[in-house]
């Protein structure tokens, strides 16, 4: 492990129990916090371990979504989320050169169709949410989990573009996870600083993997 990720792990821990104790939030919340920066961190510079991190963040964010209502976040964490990490590491592990993830990008035609899947995918998901009784923020929901799923298989993948699309779910994200601190809905305070923290970690991915990209001849 390099000196600098010695550092930012430090770091990022450091400020994780902060939150926590600030949120009141000190288990669960930190935990969260802590593995889903870690995550987003690893993988923005190409690391393998970013999965670890990143089957941690899925298990618990499936139990803070469940009290919260969100069964679709809270299904597809356990039931997609959490084994994609695993498919992950598999695939990043066939393709790793010099301890980072070569990278690929998208063609125009590949971005049409992730664009229409997306809309689609969401207004179905959503529909379905919303048969679910106790089940809130059904079409955000539904759009956060299917633009989320989308730059995970992405991810996997090893598509840069994979950032763009999380920066998207990161704004409505926000708009959940004020909701429902305004609410006052359990561990929504924690929940929305980590929508915050990804938002500037994945604009940091989406630099680096460009940045390192242009190094490189890129696979289409």
């Amino acid at each position: 492990m390099k000196l600098k990720d010695v550092i930012y792990t430090i770091v990022i821990v450091i400020f994780s129990i902060t939150c926590g104790i600030i949120s009141n939030d000190y288990i669960i919340g930190t935990i969260i916090l802590a593995t889903g920066l870690l995550n987003s961190y690893y993988a923005s510079n190409g690391r393998i371990i970013n999965y670890v991190f990143g089957a941690i963040y899925c298990l618990f964010v499936a139990y803070v979504s469940f009290v919260n209502g969100l069964y679709g976040l809270a299904g597809l964490s356990i039931l997609v989320y959490f084994p994609s990490q695993i498919m992950g590491y598999i695939s990043w592990k066939k393709h790793m050169n010099d301890d980072e993830v070569e990278a690929k990008a998208f063609t125009f035609k590949k971005a049409v169709i992730i664009i229409i899947s997306c809309i689609v995918g969401s207004f179905i998901f959503g529909y379905l949410l919303s048969l679910i009784p106790g089940q809130r923020l059904a079409f955000l929901d539904s759009s956060s989990n299917i633009i989320n799923l989308c730059a995970v298989i992405l991810m996997n993948f090893r598509y840069r573009e994979a950032w763009m699309i999380w920066l998207f779910n990161n704004t409505i994200d926000l708009i959940i996870w004020i909701i429902n601190t305004v609410q006052g809905t359990p561990n929504s305070i924690m929940m929305l600083l980590v929508s915050i923290g990804f938002m500037v970690i994945n604009f940091y991915g989406l630099y680096m993997w460009i940045k390192n990209t242009k190094k490189k001849n890129i696979v289409k």
